[in-house]
């Protein structure tokens, strides 16, 4: 009788360690795991771009003064720098560039993610704070959605695409705005604070989670994405509404429930 009850109980202790198990892998490295294939499969369609025009480095980690950014995708060329946010979703997906949060629907439930143009902009400010000669006319930001998801009103100035469409965006810009000697430049610079290895990627981990801390003690205030400027409330023509002080320099706006 002893013997069935200890079995008994050895199997309810195991099917607890199993469920705990399952919620930490479902919550922390299933997302990863997605995130990670979907940054593969755009990876993979850069690698159709003609290799002596672009140079393509994926998954790149940034340094500077302790701080960190890593970056999807980075491409150097004679006609811009891009960078590049992807995301690997199922469901629709509907967002504004100037909502701080964007929505999943998925089987009639749903989630929010954080506003990936947000985010794209908040890279691209850190790559013009490793040298003033980054200068913003050569930045071209681009969001990539990889997986099955449809993009549903999305409003943006920033392209917003399936993966489909990449290689086509990136052709249009035809123009060439960066010499061969500015490019020589711009690659060293990146390259000066370009890190690789488990420690960079523990650290950016670490810098991430101190920022969302940061920000859930002091939501009041903010910062414009697209310059680093504070944002002020400001009363427009159709009520009150966020905009940077960095104006007319930055033109960025964004609702007061956003």
């Amino acid at each position: 009788m002893l013997q069935k009850f200890d079995s008994a109980y050895l199997y309810v202790i195991l099917l607890l360690v199993s469920y705990v198990f399952f919620i930490l892998f479902k919550k922390s490295y299933l997302p990863r795991i997605y995130g990670s294939w979907g940054e593969y499969l755009v990876a993979r369609k850069l690698k159709r771009l003609n290799k002596s025009a672009y140079k393509v480095h994926n998954n790149v980690y940034l340094t500077k003064n302790g701080r960190t950014s890593q970056i999807d995708h980075l491409i150097i060329s004679l006609y811009g720098i891009f960078v590049i946010e992807t995301k690997n979703y199922k469901g629709w997906i509907f967002g504004n560039e100037k909502s701080k949060y964007w929505t999943q629907t998925l089987y009639k439930k749903k989630y929010k993610l954080y506003n990936p143009v947000i985010q794209n902009w908040k890279h691209i400010n850190f790559l013009k704070s490793l040298s003033t000669t980054l200068k913003d006319e050569y930045f071209f930001p681009i969001v990539v959605f990889a997986g099955e998801s449809k993009l549903k009103k999305i409003v943006s100035t920033v392209p917003v695409i399936k993966k489909r469409r990449l290689l086509r965006t990136i052709g249009k810009n035809k123009e060439v705005i960066i010499t061969h000697q500015q490019l020589i430049a711009i690659n060293e610079i990146i390259g000066q604070h370009l890190q690789t290895g488990r420690a960079v990627r523990k650290r950016h981990r670490k810098n991430v989670k101190e920022a969302i801390n940061r920000n859930k003690k002091n939501r009041m205030v903010d910062t414009c994405p697209k310059c680093g400027s504070k944002l002020e409330v400001k009363d427009g023509k159709y009520g009150k509404f966020h905009g940077c002080t960095n104006f007319p320099g930055c033109r960025y706006t964004s609702s007061l429930n956003s």
